[in-house]
């Protein structure tokens, strides 16, 4: 029991200072950046894509803390001495990977939050889109403004993308923001650059008694200030959206009409990350496990990093098929890190026991 407490607490403290070094790189990079583009709130600004860059190297700082780490162990000789007491150097293997998964159940509750609340600071304080979306329970919400004044729109149901409504509530303002016009009608399209509404009901509020000024139209067009990239770009991007509540998310999605399949990918991915850490953990060990007196220590830490490369690449080929539609969300998610975890398991017993 000592003995595995005694890993985990070296892989600790070696993936804390790779940890610390990334930070700090990352940190470093983005002032740098900012200061040659002028950006103001540099500081803020690097600080906040911080979390988002160090998520994203996340399996890369845990390669290289596997290797660090095993690398100092055979080179003090301490995997010799506990093959030597007749343990298996897998059996000491355990232990970083139980701290590995700690870690990476811990990013995905904490980490995961903190990258999704960072990502919605730097959107805020962009450029506001021209098109405005929300969705909730009872159905979505839009948003159109123009110099001739502003337009929400609420629907029950939604299809193409959220161009076609159902059970439809408009409300038109005026420039100074007072209501001018009330519509409620069974559906409407979204057509060239104008609203086509069908079997609408039209209310004058402007008017002294906008009941009795109340007409019904078989079909009325209004201008739209909105494209379907418009309402599709106002979509919340999924790295937004905190890992706990992308379900609730997808769910809505799916009750408004839009496809939820990048959210769902990207809800996989994240389930999926764990997996992927102790597999980065596994490679790093099976390359590096080696006593120093059988050479070639350069290549085969070079050969554990290239495989590590290769598994991220074919993480983004799946999630990018996944996205297309190609394959299905958990297929694109979990076959990667699976596959890594086998072929490093492969090695192990090869060099090992092989």
């Amino acid at each position: 029991m000592r003995l595995h407490l005694y890993f985990a607490r070296r892989f600790l403290a070696t993936f804390g200072a790779v940890a610390a070094g990334f930070l700090a790189v990352i940190v470093l990079v983005d002032l740098i950046e900012g200061a040659r583009r002028g950006t103001p709130g540099v500081l803020r600004s690097a600080l906040l894509q911080a979390p988002g860059g160090f998520q994203s190297m996340l399996p890369l700082v845990m390669i290289l803390s596997s290797i660090t780490l095993f690398l100092a162990l055979a080179r003090s000789s301490e995997l010799v001495a506990v093959r030597a007491a007749g343990r298996s150097a897998i059996a000491a293997l355990l232990a970083p990977l139980a701290a590995a998964l700690l870690l990476a159940l811990l990013g995905l509750a904490a980490l995961g939050p903190v990258v999704a609340a960072t990502s919605r600071a730097l959107e805020s304080g962009g450029t506001a889109r021209g098109a405005a979306l929300a969705m909730d329970e009872g159905g979505l919400w839009l948003r159109q403004g123009d110099a001739g004044g502003q337009m929400v729109i609420h629907a029950a149901r939604s299809g193409a993308g959220g161009t076609l409504l159902e059970e439809v509530s408009i409300l038109a303002f005026a420039r100074d923001g007072s209501p001018e016009t009330r519509i409620e009608a069974a559906r409407a399209a979204l057509r060239d650059g104008r609203w086509v509404i069908g079997a609408a009901r039209v209310w004058p509020l402007d008017a002294p008694n906008p009941e009795a000024a109340a007409r019904t139209e078989a079909e009325l067009t209004l201008p739209a200030t909105l494209t379907a990239e418009d309402i599709r770009d106002s979509l919340a991007r999924p790295q937004t959206i905190a890992v706990w509540d992308l379900p609730a998310f997808i769910a809505r999605l799916r009750a408004a009409g839009f496809s939820a399949r990048l959210h769902e990918v990207h809800l996989q991915g994240e389930l999926a990350q764990p997996v992927l850490l102790i597999a980065m953990v596994m490679i790093g060990a099976a390359f590096t496990m080696r006593p120093q007196r059988a050479g070639r220590t350069g290549a085969m830490v070079l050969v554990a990093v290239c495989l590590a490369f290769g598994v991220h690449f074919l993480r983004n080929f799946a999630r990018i098929l996944g996205e297309a539609g190609q394959i299905p969300p958990a297929l694109a998610a979990w076959a990667p890190p699976l596959a890594a975890v086998a072929l490093a398991l492969a090695l192990l017993l090869h060099f090992e026991d092989g």
